[in-house]
């Protein structure tokens, strides 16, 4: 598996803005917006605000990264195209290479180092951030999540430096694994071979648990 280079298109950051939610009154930090630098620690981009720490963020989910060439198929789908930062991710790629982005792949982007951990499963908020309810099951049916990445060397990044793909050796797809989040009765065998993966410690939680009801059966 050879590396890939690709570009930094852009970075953003958010901060806590507030959003309705199937009726009720909520703040997030789903809303990001282009700077030109960043720095990168241990629990994400400087300044980046997480509201809903139960769910997001944390050493395992420290980044969202997601690609334009997904945000070209979008704009066909949608008829208009999304900004970099419309799905709240932080760092924008102009493509994840060649192919699918696997879990313990690494990317090296200036001096930040980052590991893929799980993909982005879409929520209500999400939906309320597009102005529409039902798209988290738009994003399910795209099955193109993009990437949470833990960091493994923290740094400063600068928009439009490149990006050097470092494949993993894990067969662990992140869309494999955004199909599992749906999922009530995969193999044992499943769990297990994504158990051995360097998946986000929330989703092992899961697997560890999905894993042992499957044994049980």
């Amino acid at each position: 598996m050879k590396e890939e280079v690709v570009d930094l298109v852009s970075i953003q950051v958010g901060s806590l803005r507030p959003v309705i939610v199937a009726g009720r009154d909520r703040v997030t930090g789903i809303f990001k917006e282009p700077v030109a630098s960043a720095v990168v620690g241990e629990f994400g981009l400087e300044g980046d605000a997480i509201s809903d720490s139960k769910n997001h963020g944390g050493r395992d989910q420290a980044v969202y990264l997601y690609s334009e060439e997904d945000y070209n198929w979008w704009e066909a789908q949608l008829g208009e195209r999304p900004v970099p930062g419309q799905f709240g991710e932080n760092l924008t790629l102009s493509s994840f290479g060649d192919r699918e982005p696997m879990v313990g792949d690494r990317w090296q982007i200036g001096d930040v180092l980052l590991e893929v951990t799980a993909p982005r499963i879409p929520c209500s908020t999400f939906g309320a951030a597009m102005n529409d309810a039902d798209f988290p099951k738009q994003f399910r049916r795209a099955r193109r999540p993009g990437f949470y990445a833990r960091v493994l060397q923290a740094g400063r990044l600068e928009s439009g430096v490149t990006a050097t793909k470092l494949p993993s050796g894990w067969d662990a797809s992140i869309n494999e694994m955004f199909d599992l989040a749906y999922e009530t009765d995969a193999a044992a065998e499943t769990w297990e071979r994504f158990l051995v993966a360097p998946i986000a410690e929330r989703a092992r939680v899961d697997y560890e648990r999905r894993l042992a009801r499957s044994r049980a059966l």
